[in-house]
């Protein structure tokens, strides 16, 4: 990946993409020639963006495949890309995901059609009246007020999530914001909506990043390392009860996640018990507390004592974000999903130094977009 930056700071997509898929590529120590096809995922972008980035690197006349999945877009690109090489079609893939942002929150770009939320607005408005927001606080900052007035938790008990991510981001060169700030800090920061404060929320950002993926049989007669392997995935979307239930969770991907994550598990023969390092979509503090229980890394109605125990970090149970998480690293939309791979197999090849968590043979992604999609990877360290 290439490091996140604010919209005022960045390079254009194009020049992001071939920079992320340059360096994907000699880390796997192969030429852009050996690759037989490319998923490109971006939101914010014209059609064949994804060309243009790879043009960057070589014009080899491959299949360019590019990809739109709300913030699910980047593991949405992986998914297509593991499955490629799963189903013996090609031997060596390369996924990619990049982000233009503009500055301040996200909203919709066409007023001349049906937004693809309408539906979901339907719900949350029934649930919880009209707002002048940002839309994307309002549904993921009333999943939070949800939880909070089912459990009775603190406000401060989201906040705890921000601090966490400065922390970890303190020693990712790669993030956005690595300045430390107190709770204090946070919830003194403007009230963006239900328990929302400023500081919970993540920032446009705009970034780069990729991943190759290829079969067991051509790393070994490539000579490539084939220490990190996809040992599980699953994709899902939503299911009829994200709209029937009035439940402002399940609207923002709870249940989604959860289906999906308890795929992987079954799939792999694993239990969360037995992971011990998460990258998770924190977009928002809220997200991060209630997808700890969608994940199963704490039962229901107990995140509050997992987060005041400190098991969500380093010296607990569990290490959630120690990149950062989108909330410090940054979300590029397109990007986030591939940065999450690449901190993970960086975690597992060990190479994560002053973040690594110690002794890690398995590690868990979870990336969603509200809309709706949710990818959950688990990755193993093979040898």
């Amino acid at each position: 990946m290439v490091p996140f930056k604010s919209p005022s700071r960045s390079e254009s997509y194009d020049l992001m993409g071939e920079k992320a898929a340059i360096a994907a590529l000699a880390d796997a120590g192969i030429d852009y020639g050996q690759v037989q096809h490319a998923y490109v995922g971006y939101v914010y972008g014209d059609s064949t963006s994804g060309q243009a980035a790879l043009y960057g690197v070589g014009q080899t006349g491959i299949p360019i495949v590019n990809v739109n999945n709300a913030c699910a877009t980047g593991s949405s690109a992986l998914f297509l890309a593991r499955q490629a090489v799963e189903s013996g079609a090609v031997d060596c893939v390369l996924a990619l995901g990049f982000e233009q942002m503009q500055r301040g929150a996200l909203g919709t770009h066409w007023s001349d059609r049906p937004t693809p939320f309408d539906r979901f607005d339907e719900v949350m408005h029934a649930v919880q009246g009209r707002d002048e927001s940002p839309f994307a606080a309002q549904y993921f900052g009333g999943a939070g007020r949800q939880y909070q007035e089912k459990y009775g938790i603190a406000p401060e008990t989201f906040a705890r999530i921000s601090v966490k991510a400065r922390r970890h981001a303190a020693n990712n060169p790669y993030a956005v914001f690595r300045d430390q700030v107190t709770v204090e800090e946070v919830m003194a920061s403007p009230h963006i909506y239900g328990p929302l404060t400023r500081l919970q929320c993540c920032p446009p950002t705009c970034g780069a990043a990729a991943a190759v993926i290829c079969s067991a049989e051509f790393a070994r007669k490539h000579g490539l390392d084939a220490s990190v392997v996809i040992k599980a995935q699953a994709m899902t979307t939503d299911s009829a009860s994200t709209f029937d239930s009035a439940d402002m969770m399940n609207l923002v991907g709870y249940g989604m996640a959860k289906a999906a994550a308890d795929q992987v598990y079954e799939a792999a023969g694993v239990a969360p018990e037995d992971i011990r390092v998460v990258e998770l979509h924190d977009c928002f503090t809220t997200n991060e507390l209630i997808t700890y229980e969608g994940l199963g890394l704490t039962p229901e109605g107990t995140a509050e004592k997992f987060i005041a125990d400190g098991d969500n970090t380093y010296g607990g149970r569990v290490v959630t974000n120690p990149s950062g998480g989108l909330l410090s690293k940054g979300h590029p939309l397109g990007a986030t999903g591939l940065a999450q791979c690449a901190e993970l197999v960086w975690q597992l090849r060990g190479q994560a130094e002053a973040r690594q968590v110690e002794d890690v043979k398995l590690a868990l992604q979870h990336n969603i977009g509200v809309g709706g999609a949710a990818v959950v990877t688990l990755y193993e360290k093979v040898s």
